[in-house]
Formats: structure tokens, C-alpha cells, sequence
């Protein structure tokens, strides 16, 4: 999502291609080989990005490239959404844009109420066996219709979720209560967005940013009362030494249940910030100290 042309869509804060390229470079340079965008962000200018740079920076068999859809494309009752129409349509869309014949990982990017759950899988499975998509993944949905999604793909031989990809920070931990049991009970790779809670584990609570300041969907997401959390943070990266996003990375990282933070990367330091965290080893103690001021709350995100 951070990748895009800034003056489509509703993210003024992306990256336009000039400065997307540097970064898509370093992280492949670094061993990096999972992409995740999806159609809606910046119009579909974020897939056209994604695509073109991995084409020069990488070989396309060794890049897990995932994108999503359901959000709104177009006008009209099949311009968003998870019916049939919709999802044959958007993926011939996005491969189009990222320039490749399939892509690794094919998300739904929110449940579709309007849509009866039988009808987008089916469509999935076509996708599937259509060879446009390799798996499918699901993102931020309640953990009863993940697990009914589950039930009714092996009922009918579909082909099941093989990845949630959902909101899951020091801020906002509601998921360990049932999503997080379900994904490990069925095998699913867990891939959490936005880690670093739109950066605020990243800094002093109260600063703000270019995209603090045009984020509507992040200012919805946490509340005052997490200051302390983020105060712990801080406390707790000083006496380490280390950069807040490491410490918070850190801590997401402990999770058994979660294979790979998406990372929002717009600054170098940003994807090295993230690789350094693969190393830092929190023990019992500090993670005591982050979860302390952790109260429970109603699920954000979906």
C-alpha cells in the first residue's frame, strides 16, 4: 500500500514509481521475495508498480506475489465485492497491471455480506484451477466465517484458505482469542498487517506524519489509552539500544502463529529496521512489560 501514485485512490502518502523502485530493489537485494499489494490501492497503480519493478529486480519463480480483491474499482453493483463476476473479472484486472500470467497468493481482502460465501469460493477455486492463482489467502474477517469458509471449501472440494492476513499489533490483540487457535489449527499462515499500528509503536505518542495526517482508516484504529503501550515500547528499545520498530517487530515476531509481518515500508531504514528484527530475541520479561497495559477491546479493521 505503499507503493502508488499519490494523486489516485485515497493514499496521498504512497510512494510514486521513482521512489517505489529503490525500495522493491533493496528488499529483493536483501532476500526479500514476498510482495503483497492488492487493486485497490492507489487505483490500481500500486499493482502496475509492484509489477514492473519485480519484472527488472527479480526472477519471477523465486517472488511469492500476492494482491486481493474486493474493494471498489468501478461504478455499479459489480464494480466491488466478492460475486462471481467480480472476482473473474478483477483478477484478469490485476495480472494485467502486475504483468504476469498468475500471482502466488490470491486474497479476499474483506468479507462480502451481500454475497453468498459458496458463490466467491467457487469462483476462487476456478481461479485456481484456471492457473490465475496458485492459493488463495483471506484477510480481516470474524474467526466463525473463516472457519465456515474452511468447512464449506473441503465440503465441496474447493480449495481452501491457505492465509489470514489480518490486523494484529502491540495495540490491537484481539485476534490471539480465537482467529489465532483457528489459523493454527488448521495450518494457515498468519501475515498481519500493519505491525507497527500506521507507526505509532515507531515513535512518541502524539507525533504525527504525512500519513497520520491522511489516514482516515488509521485514525479509527487505536485509541488515547494506548499510550502506555507505546511508552513501554519506548522503554524497553532504550534500554536495548535498538529503534522502537524493532522492539514492536520483535515482539510480533514471538507469536508461534505468525509467519511474515506485511511491513509498509516507505524509507530505507524502514526495511532494515524490519530485517534487524529477525535477530532480536525479546525475553519473557520484556514481553510482560509490552503486553502489561494491553486492555481488551472491540475488534478494529474488518
Amino acid at each position: 500500500m505503499s507503493f502508488g501514485d499519490p494523486q489516485r485512490g485515497n493514499h496521498p502518502w504512497s510512494l510514486s514509481e521513482e521512489e517505489s523502485r529503490p525500495l522493491i530493489k533493496q528488499a529483493v537485494e536483501a532476500g526479500i521475495n514476498f510482495f503483497d499489494t492488492a487493486n485497490v490501492y492507489s487505483d490500481g497503480t500500486s499493482e502496475e508498480i509492484v509489477g514492473r519493478a519485480l519484472k527488472d529486480f527479480a526472477d519471477r519463480d523465486w517472488v511469492v506475489l500476492a494482491t486481493k480483491v474486493h474493494g471498489r474499482m468501478h461504478p455499479g453493483p459489480n464494480g466491488a465485492g466478492l460475486s462471481r463476476k467480480a472476482i473473474m473479472s478483477e483478477i484478469d484486472a490485476s495480472l494485467r497491471r502486475l504483468g504476469t500470467d498468475y500471482v502466488d497468493v490470491y486474497q479476499i481482502h474483506r468479507w462480502d455480506p451481500h454475497t453468498p460465501i459458496e458463490e466467491t469460493l467457487e469462483a476462487l477455486h476456478d481461479v485456481v484451477k484456471a492457473g490465475k492463482a496458485r492459493y488463495i489467502g483471506a484477510s480481516s474477517m470474524w474467526a466463525w466465517q473463516f472457519s465456515k469458509a474452511q468447512h464449506l471449501a473441503r465440503a465441496n472440494g474447493w480449495t481452501p484458505f491457505v492465509s489470514m492476513q489480518d490486523h494484529y499489533n502491540l495495540l490491537n490483540r484481539e485476534e490471539e482469542r480465537e482467529m489465532y487457535p483457528l489459523c493454527a489449527d488448521e495450518g494457515v499462515g498468519v501475515l498481519p498487517w500493519s505491525p507497527l499500528a500506521r507507526g505509532r509503536l515507531t515513535r512518541e505518542w502524539g507525533t504525527t506524519t504525512a500519513r497520520t495526517e491522511g489516514d482516515a482508516f488509521g485514525r479509527t484504529l487505536y485509541h488515547e489509552s494506548d499510550k502506555a503501550i507505546v511508552d513501554a515500547v519506548g522503554r524497553v528499545a532504550e534500554r536495548r539500544g535498538l529503534p522502537r520498530a524493532q522492539v514492536a517487530l520483535a515482539w510480533v515476531l514471538r507469536n508461534p502463529v505468525v509467519t511474515a509481518p506485511i511491513v509498509g515500508a516507505t524509507k530505507a531504514s524502514h526495511l532494515e529496521d524490519a530485517i534487524a528484527a529477525l535477530e532480536i530475541g525479546l525475553d519473557d520479561a520484556e514481553a510482560a512489560e509490552l503486553e502489561g497495559p494491553y486492555t481488551p477491546r472491540e475488534p478494529a479493521g474488518f
